[in-house]
């Protein structure tokens, strides 16, 4: 057995565990870290890429879609087979996939192609991003394990901001004439390099409990969600015909279908694993929580996707100016982020509510500028209304997890984690979907300034929506210490 592949099972390491696993730890960070720059360099590359592509809207939306809703769906599923099969074994395979899924990407000629790779890509993050935190809790104990997940948590937020500049910069140079599928092209030898350090680092840990996947359950999860999205995507190119409502309750009846045959099995310890924490949902706290997620991720992938095409397709501003335009969003979530949880274990659920307020604040501030930004103009106008909205950011998501789960038991702790990320990946390709119909439907007849005014107040909405579920929540959070060691 050689020291990549030590025997770790679900329980925290003892001192003096496995010897490697601040390397193990560096590794899986790294790999992650692809998704998640993923989620904000794209959306800079949008308009060049549907010019090169000559994408319709609805392709554009797709591609940022399509990757969160292959996230969504398959992400539970992929954690319990890293469970069963090996957490190692199930996140290189991701990393290796995201690799070639990225190279086909960089490699499309069509907005299909484009659209058919992304989906790859999303499924392939969905098999690396639950083994990252099951590993951390296997192989880490005690200030070790809060450690780890900290400096997991601060490099999703430098990711953001990370992704942004990136995207800019990479689409902006134009090296070696691939301009937007540098963006792409740039997460294979970051694959390479997680996959050849994770052979010899990652440990291998699995739980020795697990059960099979609910492959009939997983099906009947990726149909709804397809069946949700689908029509709110391609509806508005369609004319909305009647058969479109139709699939949409269709799909939302899928999901209620899917709970109740969870809550059925709930206690059973034959059969496969659950892939829904039914039991969960009859917790209020966690219910509500559950809104937050999917609110917020509507709100601010929609409107992102919107403010990324008005400021380069509607003022003329090059992928690198926009990028750098929106890393003031990245830079009010760093300042927010320092006390946000210090804030919230000390006055609970009216911080989230502050964050949500602030959100529809900041989203209104842009608003009220647009028109003074003109073709090519400065972004400052911009820049106040972005930082607060970050801000607000921060003080909203960064300790909602560990508000919620003060009414959570701790034994149902890793599943409300998973289906949290479930729920931001669902309310992101459900927010494209809206967002995008509300922008392009208005852009008919209408120039990109009055579009982007006429859809901030969707986003105001959706973070306003955000507050008040915010105040259904417990009044105080746990500790963080708490929270490691759930």
């Amino acid at each position: 057995m050689t020291t990549g592949q030590v025997a770790v099972t679900g329980r925290p390491s003892a001192a003096g565990g496995y010897p490697r696993r601040w390397l193990g730890a560096i590794v899986m960070i790294v790999g992650a870290l692809m998704d998640m720059i993923d989620v904000t360099i794209v959306n800079v590359a949008l308009p060049t890429i549907r010019r090169d592509l000559h994408a319709s809207a609805t392709q554009l939306e797709w591609v940022v879609s399509g990757y969160m809703l292959a996230f969504a769906a398959a992400l539970i599923v992929a954690g319990n087979l890293g469970d069963l099969f090996g957490r190692k074994r199930v996140f290189l395979i991701g990393v290796a996939v995201f690799g070639l899924a990225s190279l086909a990407a960089g490699l499309s000629g069509s907005g299909a192609e484009l659209i058919a790779a992304r989906v790859v890509q999303g499924t392939a993050a969905a098999g690396m991003a639950p083994q990252v935190l099951a590993t951390f809790r296997a192989v880490f104990a005690g200030a070790e394990r809060g450690k780890a997940f900290s400096i997991y948590g601060a490099m999703l937020g430098f990711a953001s901001a990370v992704g942004l500049l990136l995207g800019g910069v990479l689409t902006e140079a134009n090296l070696f004439g691939w301009s937007w599928r540098a963006v792409f092209f740039v997460n294979i030898p970051v694959a390479a390099a997680a996959l050849i350090a994770g052979l010899r680092f990652v440990p291998e840990t699995r739980d020795p409990g697990a059960r099979r996947p609910d492959v009939t359950g997983a099906v009947l999860l990726a149909a709804s969600l397809v069946a949700i999205v689908y029509p709110l995507l391609e509806g508005r190119q369609l004319g909305w015909p009647a058969w479109v409502w139709v699939l949409l309750a269709a799909g939302v009846a899928g999901l209620g279908g899917l709970g109740l045959f969870e809550a059925r099995r709930t206690g059973r310890a034959d059969g496969p694993a659950p892939l829904l924490k039914a039991g969960l949902f009859r917790v209020p706290a966690f219910a509500a929580g559950l809104g937050v997620q999917m609110a917020f991720a509507a709100g601010l992938q929609g409107f992102f996707l919107a403010l990324a095409l008005w400021l380069q397709a509607g003022e003329h501003f090059s992928p690198l100016k926009a990028g750098l335009t929106a890393v003031a969003f990245s830079a009010g979530s760093f300042i927010g982020a320092p006390v946000a949880v210090p804030l919230a274990q000390r006055y609970g659920r009216r911080v989230l509510a502050s964050g949500g307020a602030l959100m529809a604040a900041g989203i209104a501030g842009v608003s009220l500028v647009a028109s003074h930004i003109g073709v090519n103009g400065s972004p400052w106008p911009l820049v106040p209304g972005l930082v607060v909205c970050g801000a607000g950011l921060a003080l909203l998501i960064i300790p909602l997890v560990n508000v919620v789960l003060a009414a959570v038991p701790v034994e149902a702790a890793g599943g409300a984690s998973g289906l949290f990320s479930t729920a931001q990946q669902l309310g992101g390709a459900v927010g494209v979907a809206v967002f995008g119909t509300v922008f392009f439907g208005y852009l008919t007849g209408h120039s990109f300034e009055a579009s982007i005014v006429h859809t901030a107040p969707y986003a105001m909405g959706a973070f306003a929506l955000c507050a008040g579920l915010a105040l259904l929540l417990p009044r105080t959070a746990v500790s963080e210490q708490a929270l490691t060691e759930s």
